[in-house]
């Protein structure tokens, strides 16, 4: 499929563990993609990794997906080194898709243990077949929307891991990203007596997305799931479905996996990181360009050194900035230790 590359890709799959008999019934077998930059297979030398998760409903094959005028980022990344702009790294395209469409990356009664697959199964899978160096100031991770939250969470949660990030219009200040599609999503239960799940048989049982509310009703069912299931799975709405009005514990339950929330629990790990890419379009339409600048205050804020950080805004909306995911590889690929 990218006969082009100049170097390799290792489309491999991980029998997971932790995934088996998962509430949603997923497959417990994931495919994992595995770039090798040019030289690999010439040599014994050990190379940093840097592992790639996805936004929202991203499954790990559409990495290969070409839009129009534009090279898939396998391609672009691939350019990075094979054109000397950067130190060869190992890539990692690490697959978390559910049912509902994603999983936060985050353990969870509503899901699935995903968390703990992507850092202690995944991990130790790819450090143990192929020539990575197994240390936390040589491993990154990166990510756009849930995937750029999904890379602003792990390394606190996992500093042992993972000593870098990069994150593209991530999901934080969850006052400005959530609140406004909470409303828009109580109108739209409407149509299915305020109830969600009675939105998801529909969903199911017709061509998925074609009717106007079913991507943003989507992401709620899968957030929902992640950060304020029951313990028997229940995804339970963190605003009453009927008036829109906010119920404050199950809301306080997503409040508290905000990265810009995080900050002041996580701070001595945040302080110990050694390269952090932020970046978001100024005209997001779930306002992650705010959710960016908050998290750039709060590294300036704890001391993280500024040469550590490159923050920018960029005029763009959310989609479309695929482009930018290479500008972060080249940068992390600079900065881990070799």
């Amino acid at each position: 499929m990218f006969s082009e590359l100049a170097g390799t890709l290792h489309q491999e799959t991980i029998d997971s563990v932790l995934l088996r008999d998962n509430p949603l019934g997923d497959p417990h077998v994931r495919p994992l993609w595995v770039y090798t930059p040019p030289g690999y297979a010439s040599t014994d030398e050990r190379y940093p990794a840097i592992y790639v998760i996805q936004g929202y409903s991203g499954q790990v094959e559409m990495w290969g997906n070409r839009q129009a005028f534009r090279q898939p980022f396998l391609v672009t990344a691939d350019q990075v080194f094979a054109q000397d702009h950067a130190p060869g790294c190992i890539l990692v395209f690490v697959d978390a898709w559910t049912a509902y469409g994603g999983s936060q990356f985050v353990d969870s009664p509503g899901t699935g243990k995903y968390h703990s697959y992507l850092c202690d199964e995944v991990v130790p899978w790819v450090d143990a077949r192929f020539r990575t160096i197994a240390d936390r100031e040589s491993r990154a991770i990166s990510g756009k929307s849930s995937g750029g939250f999904g890379a602003m969470i792990t390394p606190m949660l996992r500093p042992d891991l993972f000593g870098a990030l990069a994150t593209h219009a991530g999901d934080a200040l969850y006052e400005y990203c959530y609140l406004n599609e909470f409303a828009k999503s109580a109108r739209a239960l409407r149509e299915y007596d305020h109830d969600i799940l009675k939105w998801w048989d529909d969903f199911r049982s017709r061509i998925a997305l074609t009717k106007e509310h079913d991507m943003s009703l989507t992401l709620l069912l899968g957030c929902t799931a992640a950060f304020s299931a029951d313990p028997d799975g229940t995804p339970r709405l963190p605003f009453d479905p009927r008036s829109g009005q906010i119920i404050p514990e199950l809301w306080d339950r997503w409040l508290a996996w905000d990265p810009i929330r995080m900050i002041d629990r996580y701070t001595a790990e945040l302080r110990s990181l050694r390269a952090v890419w932020i970046d978001a379009g100024t005209r997001d339409e779930w306002f992650l360009d705010l959710g960016a600048e908050a998290f750039n205050d709060g590294l300036n804020r704890i001391g993280l050194p500024p040469e550590r950080v490159n923050f920018e805004l960029f005029p763009a909306s959310h989609g479309g900035i695929d482009y930018r995911y290479p500008l972060a590889v080249t940068w992390l690929a600079h900065r881990l230790q070799r």
